[in-house]
Formats: structure tokens, sequence, C-alpha cells
């Protein structure tokens, strides 16, 4: 499940629980690239936030390349990677943090 993240939601929805956040961009190649490798995850929950909409955000995780990725457990970071990854490579980085 892919969700829509911005300045209104982003704190509800990333409080609780294990949460992978996608910081892309329209004008990103990879991005686009990215987007359905992730649609392929239909299981996990995935929030995406476009950096040029909500820069303040970027800041806050200091987003500095695009596709980048954080992890949230429980809305605090436990987790952060950068670059066009596969559905197992994301799998694996996730499964890591779903026993702790």
């Amino acid at each position: 499940m892919i969700t829509t993240l911005d300045k209104e939601n982003f704190s509800a929805e990333t409080e609780k629980g294990l949460k992978l956040i996608e910081f892309y961009a329209d004008w990103c190649g990879f991005c686009t690239r990215q987007e359905p490798i992730l649609e392929e995850l239909d299981k996990i929950w995935i929030g995406r936030v476009n950096t040029d909409e909500n820069r303040e955000i970027a800041r806050i995780y200091k987003i500095n390349s695009l596709p980048s990725f954080v992890l949230l457990k429980d809305g605090e970071e436990v987790e952060k990677f950068s670059g066009l990854h596969s559905k197992f490579d994301i799998m694996n980085i996730i499964s890591r943090h779903l026993v702790n």
C-alpha cells in the first residue's frame, strides 16, 4: 500500500508501526524506475514524499539524493538508504527491523 505523505498527514501516518518512507521527485529518473518496484511490495506500508512539494520534511530527514528511503519504527528513524533498490533489497532491510 502506497500512501502520499505531506506536512498535513506525515506525523499521524508515521507515528506507530514500521513505516518505509520514499523521498522522490517527479523529474527524477531513478525515482520513476523505483515506483513499479515499490508497487510490487503491496503488503508493506510505504509512504511517498514529493521533495519538491515538501521541502521541510526532506530537510528534517537530511535528504540529499533521490530516491532516498527512511525506515521509521514508531516514528523514530531506524535506517536510511538511498538509490535504486530491488524488491528483495528493500525486503531484506525491512526484515532486519521486524523482530526488534
